[in-house]
């Protein structure tokens, strides 16, 4: 006979009870919170913790237990997995909109030394520059344009993903893919 559970699972609405469902038969969601799902749905059918965690390869009931009260707290939140570990992000969106700011700007050969930016070169213009970010390194610049959708292409020169300038009789014409946002997904 088990315990008393101090904090038992809390009446699901179905609103949670079919994301959890649906959740559970995914093959393209997390691997991690698939088996939350499958962890929760085997509680919420009166298995106990410890024979929930067993039935999907886990040994411990109190890691069930733990996710059972970050679910009563959370929700469908607490199927995500957190900060795993590791040095803490260091800069916010704010930080990424300034550097994405800089990107979208044309270099002059005077003042930046290029006519057209690389990462290293971005990197010593936002270093450099007075509200700049001393300490950037190439690696967060083209994290940050690439969670933007923005890839480096051949012309050395960042573009929108999906979207490209072509030259026409009647001029220069921006030529956009249909496809590109189901691509990036």
């Amino acid at each position: 006979m088990s315990r008393h559970k101090s904090d038992p699972l809390r009446e699901m609405t179905p609103e949670e009870q079919q994301a959890l469902a649906q959740l559970s038969r995914s093959q393209t969601a997390q691997a991690v919170e698939v088996t939350r799902a499958k962890l929760l749905l085997a509680v919420a059918h009166g298995d106990d913790y410890q024979t929930a965690a067993r039935s999907l390869g886990r040994r411990s009931g109190d890691a069930v237990s733990q996710l059972v009260a970050r679910f009563n707290a959370e929700g469908l939140a607490a199927l995500t997995p957190r900060h795993g570990g590791g040095r803490s992000p260091v800069y916010d969106q704010a930080t990424a909109a300034r550097i994405l700011g800089e990107l979208k700007r044309t270099p002059t050969p005077e003042a930046d030394g290029t006519a057209t930016w690389s990462l290293n070169t971005l990197r010593e213009a936002l270093r450099s520059a007075a509200d700049g970010l001393p300490g950037v390194s190439t690696y967060t610049i083209w994290r940050t344009r690439r969670e933007a959708g923005r890839t480096y292409q051949r012309t050395r020169t960042w573009c929108p993903t999906g979207q490209a300038a072509r030259r026409r009789k009647a001029g220069a014409v921006v030529v956009t893919d249909p496809d590109a946002a189901p691509k990036k997904s």
